[in-house]
């Protein structure tokens, strides 16, 4: 990424750390969520972080958008540190970025009205509006995400989860973000409404000129989908593909790949699993998380951790990469 066009989201060597334990008979042990992550979101893109369940994606997700401090390291956001902003001034940023989580039927109050749910970040951020502003607010949001300005005087159980996450969507586009951090956003929906959700993201990304961190664990929606893919294991990144069909090279990203079917009964093929249990990350190997699971480790693997290494664009921590 060059100085003239920096990214909009920078992640240097970040960690966060939990702790566990730490009472009288028990010891004190600590997790690496997200372990000495760098890693930078350029601006328009859409980039994709995949990885296993409990591979820190959604940790991650949180230290983007300052839900979380990291432990270690810094994110910059627009170049500026987020964690040496002041409250007033981390709520002013927070205008320029926002998130759809993975569950619309608890990200949004039952309590609140559609309208009121959309109206939310005006007053969250002090934003004064007339009433007759408001009105207009609403319905050009809900227009913007493919719904009936009427339901604005809904509440959440009136409407599908689909629609739910329309309205969740509203809510994030209402104070003109330049980031979206979207975590998973189409798990917990039918297949038919994933595909509608998915098209009006990406009309929604071509239209107001977003970028997008997209999260999901669903390797064929990431490859249709983002325009570069972030692989991560045991809270760490092991490849950054700049395109979603480049080759993978790291051996965990290519078992990922394999794994993942089409839909055409012509092009069956058996699937090798990967072998080996994770290795616990209150108790993280010392070389490379991945070798107990890799068919081509070495003893060297073992005992060094590779470094993250970009050649040509194609970033990856591997030190017997596949050629």
């Amino acid at each position: 990424m060059s100085e003239q066009n920096p990214p909009l989201v920078a992640l240097e060597n970040v960690s966060r750390a939990y702790h566990a334990g730490g009472g009288l008979w028990r010891p004190r042990r600590t997790m690496r969520a997200v372990d000495q992550v760098s890693l930078a979101i350029p601006r328009g893109e859409i980039t994709g972080i995949v990885g296993e369940s409990g591979c820190g994606k959604s940790t991650l997700a949180r230290l983007i958008t300052g839900l979380i401090v990291p432990s270690e390291g810094r994110v910059l956001f627009e170049n500026e540190d987020l964690a040496g902003l002041s409250p007033a001034l981390m709520r002013r940023l927070r205008r320029r970025m926002q998130m759809v989580f993975q569950d619309p039927y608890s990200s949004i109050d039952p309590r609140f009205s559609i309208r009121e749910t959309i109206l939310e970040p005006f007053d969250v951020q002090g934003i004064p509006l007339r009433e007759n502003e408001k009105s207009e607010k609403v319905a050009a949001l809900l227009a913007l995400v493919g719904l009936d300005p009427s339901l604005g005087g809904n509440y959440p159980h009136h409407l599908s989860g689909g629609q739910k996450q329309r309205v969740g969507i509203a809510r994030a586009l209402a104070l003109e973000p330049a980031l979206i951090v979207l975590d998973e956003p189409t798990a917990s929906l039918d297949v038919s409404i994933q595909a509608q959700i998915i098209a009006l993201l990406e009309t929604l990304h071509a239209r107001l000129g977003l970028t997008y961190a997209f999260i999901s664990h669903d390797l064929g929606l990431v490859r249709y989908f983002c325009t570069r893919i972030v692989v991560m294991y045991l809270g760490s990144v092991v490849e950054i593909l700049p395109a979603p069909r480049a080759r993978p090279r790291h051996p965990y990203t290519s078992a990922l790949m394999a794994s993942t079917f089409v839909p055409d009964p012509s092009r069956r093929r058996d699937v090798q699993p990967i072998s080996g249990e994770i290795a616990s990350p209150y108790d993280r190997p010392p070389g490379c998380a991945f070798a107990a699971r890799c068919p081509q480790a070495s003893a060297r693997c073992r005992n060094e951790r590779p470094v993250l290494l970009t050649q040509n664009g194609h970033a990856i921590a591997c030190h017997h990469p596949i050629e």
